[in-house]
């Protein structure tokens, strides 16, 4: 990776046109061809960008000072970097990136909860991890304390595409007359948070919302060793 801090003037040409007046920013010149250009503030999102594949000439402009061109190889957009003073430039090796490891994840979460269905309701109980349906995999199917088939739709984050996924799972299920012999098929889903739209859309469908505590499943967490 090369990484130059300098003060720069941005140009982009494409399918839109945009413009970075001169000002002091970070070039990074990636691996995989990646152009980015950053300012100190912002997050992590970069000002503008040009993905691979691209490629990169360095040349001088009418006036002398340095210059880089990046052109996407597939389309004909353009990135127009225009240098005014170069500030650092270095690179380095960065080697191959095992990849990021979360905790928390929808598997381990899944894993926890099946080993714990009833700390999603009360009676619950597994009968099977990955339940195939005809448009993928159910998180969990499980039982109820009346027998009644439950199907459980577990995130990290719950929003209105799982509300969504998982209607579409119950639409599938509740044809199923093995499933629904007792009565119709219903939905939990769960996750360690519920954006408010998704638990309203949930509402809705008939869906209940389950906040998962992923410490507590864990046993890091005794509710009855807390203060408050």
């Amino acid at each position: 990776m090369r990484i130059v801090v300098a003060r720069c003037q941005v140009d982009y040409a494409g399918r839109l046109s945009a413009h970075l007046p001169l000002a002091t920013r970070v070039l990074m010149l990636k691996s995989d061809g990646s152009v980015l250009i950053h300012s100190d503030g912002g997050s992590y999102k970069p000002l503008n960008w040009m993905s691979p594949p691209c490629t990169v000439r360095e040349g001088t402009s009418e006036d002398g000072r340095p210059e880089w061109l990046v052109s996407a190889t597939k389309t004909d957009d353009t990135l127009r970097i225009l240098i005014d003073e170069v500030l650092h430039d270095s690179s380095h090796d960065l080697g191959v990136d095992p990849g990021l490891q979360k905790d928390g994840v929808e598997k381990h979460l899944q894993e926890l909860l099946a080993e714990h269905p009833a700390t999603l309701a009360e009676g619950l109980t597994l009968v099977r991890r990955e339940f195939m349906t005809a448009i993928g995999p159910v998180d969990l199917m499980c039982r109820d304390a009346d027998g009644l088939s439950v199907a459980v739709e577990i995130k990290r984050r719950g929003e209105i595409d799982g509300v969504e996924q998982l209607t579409r799972y119950l639409d599938l299920l509740n044809r199923d007359p093995m499933l629904t012999s007792k009565g119709p098929v219903r939905g939990i889903y769960a996750a360690q948070e519920i954006k408010p739209q998704a638990r309203v859309l949930a509402t809705d469908r008939g869906i209940t919302c389950a906040l998962v505590d992923y410490d507590a499943l864990r046993g890091m967490d005794d509710p009855e060793h807390r203060l408050f």
